[in-house]
């Protein structure tokens, strides 16, 4: 699982009657912050723009052209105000560049020993003339949590780790592309999703039947190297002691196949048809597959659950780790803020702590032991926890869904699965906000505290109807 190193735009703001020098050093201060951060930087040289700021129309085209070179790389963008700055010439260059990613405003704060007209900012005042002017141009932006922040704090730094969680959630589902593998399993109505509204969102659908999932695997030998590939993989991922090889030998040839049609058709995160036709008709559970799936930061949720999926995948860019995809399953004793999350499952392996490969213990009772080996079970372990949930509501033409935060708790519990128990604050008004909005009962889950920067990217940015339990 490899971290993306992120590259921010930097536009540095300056205002000529307030001291010049503020903006040389604001811009080496803020530079250096970035590489802190472990970021990168496109900004304006001093050769281009006086001390690489923007304050005039012209030095905001040179840096709206240096932006839109620099595309491809530019996952944010920082407004930095080392002074009061020029608010047009900032808005004009997001304008002009037209990048569409995030957007952070930062301010340096004054030093009250320094506020002489030698070295006074007002970057406190200019900050909000500069937020004035994006809302007039229609330009979407973050703020960091203090309205003024050095850029040499501790505080920036978490500042920017925020903002970099955010730009990885919008720019993860630009031009997304989702694989819906078979049809819903016919109980599972609650799972109905729009097509049409993710695709308005810039989400497509890309499905496949099983027919010709299963269609692909006949044509594959046992001995296919693609195959062999595959089953290596799953000895490595999970323990699969008293597994029949038959069993693992077909796991290996679904996970190449999907393996190979989400690659012909780039698809990178998958809902998948986990029962019953796939344990009646191939005789295993896809649940390993998905489980390295989502263990790899490529989501895959069960039930064909697309939403699912995509709240899931949230996480996992927010995070970078991985996401599962849970359900609220069991209250836990008496106590209002427990509860017990369950899957049968296809948890990734990041998520236990201890595992191994089994039966799906509740489906063959209905298609017989044999058919269901390949899930993936355990005690999840505990740890911090962030959830999400995303639906298309039809019926009001919009996306909607809910953030949180809460841990899984070490509670004894002697039960079946992927299982783990949860402790959220204010869980009951939780339930009833799920309950009293028709929401779904899967939920994904993530070991992180990513809650706010996936609420900002899906409501700041995105445009989604979110509500996030407990801000």
């Amino acid at each position: 699982m490899s971290h993306k190193k992120m590259t921010m735009g930097l536009i540095i703001g300056n205002r000529g009657f307030f001291p010049d020098h503020l903006a040389r050093s604001g811009r080496e201060e803020m530079m250096q912050a970035l590489a802190k951060a472990g970021m990168d930087c496109v900004v304006l040289g001093p050769e281009e723009s006086k001390h690489g700021a923007v304050e005039t129309h012209d030095e905001a085209k040179r840096c709206a052209a240096l932006f839109q070179k620099n595309r491809e790389r530019i996952d944010g963008v920082i407004v930095s105000l080392p002074n009061f700055g020029d608010e047009r010439a900032i808005a004009d260059t997001l304008r002009l560049a037209g990048l569409g990613v995030p957007v952070l405003v930062q301010a340096t704060p004054d030093n009250p020993a320094k506020m002489t007209i030698a070295s006074r900012r007002d970057s406190f005042c200019g900050k909000m003339s500069a937020c004035n002017n994006l809302r007039q141009y229609g330009v979407p932006y973050s703020l960091t949590r203090l309205h003024t922040v050095s850029p040499d704090s501790s505080d920036f730094q978490k500042d920017l780790a925020w903002f970099a969680a955010v730009c990885r959630v919008v720019n993860g589902f630009r031009n997304l592309r989702v694989g819906s593998i078979g049809a819903r399993p016919a109980a599972f109505n609650t799972v109905r999703y729009s097509e049409k509204l993710l695709e308005a969102n810039g989400i497509t659908t890309e499905t496949v039947d099983l027919s010709d999932i299963f269609g692909r695997i006949g044509r594959l030998k046992d001995d296919h190297a693609g195959v062999q590939k595959k089953l290596g993989e799953i000895r490595k991922y999970v323990t699969t002691t008293g597994i029949p090889d038959a069993a693992l030998i077909k796991m290996a040839k679904l996970g190449y196949v999907i393996q190979d049609w989400m690659k012909s058709t780039d698809v990178k995160i998958t809902a998948v048809q986990c029962w019953t036709a796939m344990e009646e008709y191939f005789g295993v559970v896809p649940c390993t597959i998905m489980s390295m799936m989502s263990n790899n930061l490529l989501p895959a949720a069960c039930e064909v659950d697309v939403c699912g999926t995509l709240a899931m995948h949230a996480l996992a860019l927010a995070s970078e780790t991985p996401s599962a995809l849970l359900d609220w399953n069991n209250n836990y004793g008496d106590d209002p803020n427990k509860a017990v999350c369950f899957h049968c499952s296809n948890l990734p392996k990041h998520f236990f702590q201890d595992v191994r490969m089994d039966y799906q213990a509740i489906i063959a009772g209905t298609v017989g032991k044999d058919n269901t080996f390949g899930t993936v079970v355990g005690r999840v372990k505990p740890g911090a926890m962030s959830f999400a949930r995303f639906s298309t509501d039809d019926t009001a033409g919009v996306m909607r869904g809910y953030v949180g935060e809460g841990a899984f708790t070490s509670d004894e519990l002697n039960t079946f699965g992927g299982v783990g128990v949860v402790e959220i604050p204010h869980l009951q008004q939780l339930l009833h906000y799920i309950c009293e909005n028709g929401f779904e009962h899967h939920v994904a889950a993530n070991f992180s505290t990513v809650a706010a920067a996936t609420h900002e990217a899906t409501t700041r940015y995105l445009g989604w109807q979110m509500h996030w339990h407990g801000k």
